[in-house]
């Protein structure tokens, strides 16, 4: 399969400062895991915020890929208390993100969000936040522990428990697995149109859906929006519940591919998988 051939996942930037300069940015393991884990190609959205279209876009991708980061979601999107003075924001992204994700789930695209992006579609969906879930009553403390080796942070930390009846049990086939845990947000009040997915053991959900693609079967191009608050890109062929997320969301951007350009779903990248420090 030639790469013009693939389908395309839009993956939003964040901005980022290098040297007193913006730039626009995505991290090399979320790119990996599209063009691998999912057999896509990844196109990368500028964080352009209110210049972008997002109907116009939507109609021209095959799948939205939203990435963690290391800002906040700005609370003004959720009527949330004011931020401590010096957290990192990238209203740039916010203003990007929030209007597609509303233009992808009205076309009923597959949508795979991980990190900030749960919480992004959580919020662009009329939902709320914990801006410091480690100081809710309850709530045992989800950030990384700090000054560590990447292989340290994103080692399993709690396990999740999947809803019985919901899509990543039938996804992954695993009932309570482990899994990593980086973020400060975490989904407060969930928004009208998502159900619960997954929860931590101390109760907050780590796991959502869209229930407007309930009608179609998972693996299909209308059938596939999840939100996952973990981050199952982290060396995926490793972990038999992240391998299979991505599957399901190849196939379903596969699908969607199909249909778009009037051509039978395309085959599978037999040796596509990224090798050494890029795929990790």
């Amino acid at each position: 399969m030639t790469q013009s051939s693939r389908p395309i996942v839009l993956i939003p930037c964040c901005i980022k400062t290098v040297t007193d300069s913006p730039f626009h940015a995505v991290g090399d393991k979320y790119v990996a895991a599209v063009a691998d884990g999912a057999r896509a190609l990844p196109w990368l959205m500028p964080a352009l915020g209110g210049a972008i279209e997002a109907e116009a876009i939507i109609a021209q991708i095959d799948g939205l890929f939203l990435t963690g980061g290391l800002s906040m979601v700005e609370p003004g999107y959720y009527d949330g208390p004011p931020l401590d003075a010096g957290t990192e924001v990238d209203p740039a992204r916010d203003a990007t993100t929030l209007p597609l994700v509303r233009a992808a789930v009205a076309a009923r695209l597959p949508i795979l969000a991980i990190c900030r992006g749960i919480q992004e579609l959580n919020v662009a969906l009329g939902g709320t936040l914990y801006q410091k879930v480690h100081e809710e009553p309850g709530r045992i403390d989800h950030r990384a522990p700090p000054d560590q080796p990447r292989a340290v942070k994103f080692a399993p930390a709690h396990e999740v428990t999947t809803a019985a009846d919901g899509r990543l049990r039938q996804i992954t086939g695993a009932a309570r697995y482990a899994v990593n845990s980086l973020h400060w947000q975490g989904i407060d009040r969930l928004a009208p149109g998502l159900a619960v997915e997954a929860l931590a053991p101390d109760g907050q959900i780590e796991a959502v859906r869209v229930t407007a693609y309930d009608d179609a079967p998972v693996t299909r191009a209308d059938g596939f929006a999840l939100g996952i608050q973990w981050h199952p890109e982290w060396r995926y062929w490793e972990d038999a519940p992240s391998s299979a997320l991505f599957e399901a969301f190849a196939a379903a951007v596969a699908d969607r591919h199909a249909a778009r350009v009037g051509a039978d779903r395309v085959a599978p990248i037999e040796d596509g998988r990224l090798d050494g420090d890029r795929a990790a």
